[in-house]
């Protein structure tokens, strides 16, 4: 088998190689990363509004019917644009689940702040 060599003019280490010849992509991925961010902190600012209205009337976290619709449609638009609908169904599935832990813990301290105010409330009375 012969051993390959690189060509004189590359460098020989991989790591430049690859820096080098990619430096365009690596920069377009990172724009890219800044976009998909930037969508994902406004998502999750609409899931604290929603989780601050499933408070006020008493709605769970998670609601399966949604949660099967959110992750289909997923799968559908990810088909579209060329993506493995297994992978869309994976990060779906990990962004629910942290959209509904994010509503849990928003739930958890509305129950709190709740319930510490009739014990202020009976504090003050005692005064």
């Amino acid at each position: 088998m012969k051993k390959r060599t690189a060509p004189k003019n590359l460098p020989a280490d991989k790591h430049l190689l690859a820096a080098d010849v990619l430096k365009k992509h690596r920069k377009r991925i990172d724009q890219l990363d800044a976009q998909i961010l930037k969508l994902l902190g406004a998502r999750f600012d609409v899931v604290r509004d929603v989780a601050k209205v499933k408070i006020k009337h008493d709605i769970p976290a998670f609601l399966g019917g949604r949660v099967n619709e959110v992750r289909n449609n997923a799968v559908e638009l990810g088909k579209k644009y060329g993506i493995d609908p297994d992978f869309m169904r994976t990060v779906y599935t990990m962004l629910i689940f942290q959209s509904c832990a994010e509503e849990e813990i928003l739930k958890h301290a509305a129950q709190q702040a709740k319930a510490a105010k009739p014990a202020a409330k009976t504090k003050r009375a005692k005064k």
